[in-house]
């Protein structure tokens, strides 16, 4: 039985020029319907929620279950959307730099305590448009980070531990210097700009943006009724704990559902009249082509396709991968929200780029069998530098991993000594020397990361 609904809108005037009600059906190419139908299935993903808007209308798509016994999701189901939070954080910015409240180069260190100054690298003071487009020269995370609880890790860290470690960073490299994605940088910015209208992050995003599109659940704390259509997160087909995020909020706090995201990309699009238009259009400009192929705006990343610009931001927590963006040639946009770990930003893409393919994950299925005897032997402890460690782990016929600091992932064999991971998208082999496993290598990101066996 297929487990998938493919709903009608009734368009009416939810923008300008709709006055006339009309039915209006729509469905997914076959590829994208077989695509989705294989990882629900093979339990790639309990549940993915699309939400398609053009010019003549919205249309929503849903397949799949909250849990594995749930009820099956909708356009109202929520889910956390990780860091697309992050282009929330670019237009509150851009907000407060027309109303005047700010400057986009404003250095960072005027909105912090004296206490504190964040050290730069050349001759460049970090200012907040460094900060939103990811050339602040701050790494991707804090090396102060360690949480209590490895399942919901951002919960306990706190704006003095932030505080302590920008006072006391090295960069490495040059403010403006080049692209790196930092959820710091991110969290920092949106914190500033809190502090700066006497608000919390959320009060700020909901009091700007969430309210004024009508948006009642797009929040960071649960309401009650967010908390009755939530999707439970999952990471190698078990539950997770949802994250909390209080400290770095801007960088990934934020959840929602497709009838309100969608809502959010149809006012970027100019579907929907509303104040904050200009203050989309600013961040939708491009900053720096210093990304690779892609450019940077205020947060939202820009890439070339076969119709215009995809301007697109995905996001991810423990147990959820999601997908927003649109095209203002094509007047398309595009939102996907999953309670899995396993990302689905081809389907995105594709939706908006024809240019661009669908992906052919590695699924459970496609797992080969090994016996205990060849598991067992890849038990060990393995350093990939002096505080990096993965424990390896058998349970029965199943091979387990667990990095430090981190919760532990199933691995799936493809061959005798290569696992492939389905909590991110990487693989694992293992090295033998006159059939003694020695070494393993993690493959992830286009890096290759060796690590001996030291227990």
């Amino acid at each position: 039985m297929k487990r998938y609904l493919i709903l009608i809108l009734v368009a009416s005037s939810a923008w300008p020029g709709q006055c006339q009600k009309q039915e209006i059906a729509k469905t997914l190419p076959a590829d994208v319907i077989e695509a989705i139908e294989k990882r629900i299935t093979a339990d790639y993903s309990p549940s993915m929620a699309i939400a398609l808007i053009d010019s003549s209308g919205t249309y929503y798509f849903n397949f799949g279950k909250a849990t594995k016994d749930g009820k099956l999701v909708d356009e109202n189901t929520i889910y956390e959307i990780g860091s697309i939070s992050k282009v929330f954080t670019g237009i509150l910015l851009a907000q407060q730099v027309l109303d005047g409240d700010l400057d986009i180069d404003t250095k960072v260190n005027e909105l912090l305590p004296r206490s504190v100054q964040v050290p730069v690298k050349g001759e460049q003071e970090i200012t907040l448009g460094h900060l939103t487009d990811h050339t602040s020269g701050l790494p991707r995370m804090p090396n102060n980070f360690t949480p209590t609880n490895p399942a919901n890790p951002y919960a306990d860290y706190s704006v003095e531990q932030m505080y302590a470690f920008i006072s006391s960073y090295t960069p490495t490299r040059a403010v403006g210097e080049s692209y790196e994605y930092s959820n710091l940088g991110q969290g920092l910015l949106g914190y500033v700009l809190s502090v700066n209208k006497k608000q919390s992050f959320e009060q700020l995003m909901v009091q700007t943006i969430a309210d004024p599109l009508s948006m009642p659940n797009t929040r960071i704390a649960f309401t009650e009724e967010m908390k009755a259509n939530l999707a439970l997160g999952h990471s190698g087909g078990e539950i997770v704990e949802n994250w909390d995020i209080p400290t770095l909020a801007g960088a990934g706090a934020i959840r929602s559902s497709t009838k309100d995201m969608i809502r959010f990309i149809a006012a970027n699009l100019g579907y929907i009249k509303t104040p904050l238009r200009a203050a989309m259009d600013l961040s939708h400009q491009r900053r720096h082509d210093k990304a690779g192929e892609m450019s940077v705006g205020m947060a939202w990343h820009i890439k070339k396709g076969a119709d215009g610009d995809v301007i697109w931001h995905n996001g991810g927590t423990g147990g959820y991968r999601t997908f927003a963006g649109f095209v203002k040639e094509t007047g398309k946009g595009v939102v996907v929200l999953t309670n899995s770990s396993q990302g689905s930003d081809d389907i995105g893409f594709n939706l908006l780029d024809s240019n661009s393919k669908l992906a052919n994950p590695k699924l459970k299925s496609d797992a080969v069998k090994l016996s205990e005897a060849t598991l067992s032997r890849y038990e060990g402890v393995y350093a990939l530098s002096p505080l990096f460690m993965i424990t390896v782990t058998r349970e029965g016929d199943q091979l387990f991993g667990q990095a430090t600091g981190q919760n532990k992932f199933r691995m799936y064999p493809e061959s005798d000594t290569l696992f492939y991971l389905r909590v991110v998208e990487a693989e694992i082999s293992f090295q033998l020397e006159e059939d003694q496993v020695k070494s393993l290598t993690l493959f992830q990101a286009g890096r290759a990361m060796p690590g001996r066996k030291v227990e």
